[in-house]
């Protein structure tokens, strides 16, 4: 497989969860373990050989990506890509990257912690032609298991996804390996103009077309709330 170029963050979000922080500081800038957020992702996928990052911001959009810009290696180009639609779903963000961005691509959120080791595993065991989510099957030590997105998988592909699904094995990290068709899942499940990213994850499963890469004993944190940026910060500091 040749090396992934591409890569996709969503930032769109205000963060309004993260009280405190949020409110004085965007939350891909909030420091972890003496590094914005949003530094440790861009060195992750520096690490597996991207090339472009395309980051889809919100308010405050062109403020938040003059503050990213200098934190990307000299040889990554930076695209930053407005949501004037930011209050709606993470799908309706990633849309907004249709037709900017090179597939297969990489796709992350831009409050989420990880491993480099997570691309690797994405890489070494996606099907180009499909989806490729990153799953976490070590249920117990998901931090706020009540939030997280859980997965039922049946081999690699994956069957069911949602917050309130009851039958799961899996969790989704939110770091995706995404082909091209991604797009038009996602098109295809909008309503009111509006759709997530299970969603679209969903339809993809209806059809065969969404596989789970499970990132075995990797580790990754989402930063939503105090006592998980507490956690990310400590655990971090351990391995990042």
């Amino acid at each position: 497989m040749g090396s992934i170029t591409d890569a996709v963050i969503l930032m769109a979000g205000t963060g309004s969860r993260l009280r405190g922080s949020a409110d004085t500081i965007a939350k891909p800038l909030i420091p972890i373990a003496g590094r914005p957020l949003i530094s440790h992702a861009i060195e992750s996928f520096d690490k597996v050989g991207v090339k472009r990052l395309h980051a889809v911001v919100g308010p405050n959009g062109d403020e938040l990506a003059a503050a990213v810009a200098p934190l990307l290696p000299a040889h990554m180009q930076f695209h930053p890509i407005g949501n004037l639609n930011w209050q709606k779903q993470n799908g309706v963000s990633l849309l907004t990257a249709a037709g900017k961005v090179n597939a297969p691509f990489f796709l992350a959120m831009g409050d989420h912690l990880f491993e480099s080791s997570i691309l690797d595993s994405l890489i070494a065991h996606a099907d180009l032609t499909r989806l490729n989510l990153a799953v976490d099957k070590k249920i117990k030590a998901i931090f706020d298991l009540d939030d997280a997105m859980k997965v039922r998988t049946e081999g690699n592909l994956i069957v069911a996804i949602g917050k309130k699904l009851e039958n799961y094995n899996a969790i989704d990290t939110g770091i995706f390996l995404c082909p091209e068709i991604m797009f038009e899942y996602l098109r295809r499940v909008l309503k009111d103009g509006d759709c997530s990213l299970a969603d679209g994850v969903r339809l993809m499963a209806e059809e065969g077309n969404a596989l789970a890469v499970d990132i075995g004993d990797a580790w990754w944190q989402d930063v939503d709330t105090p006592e998980m940026l507490q956690r990310a910060e400590a655990e971090a500091k351990r391995l990042l």
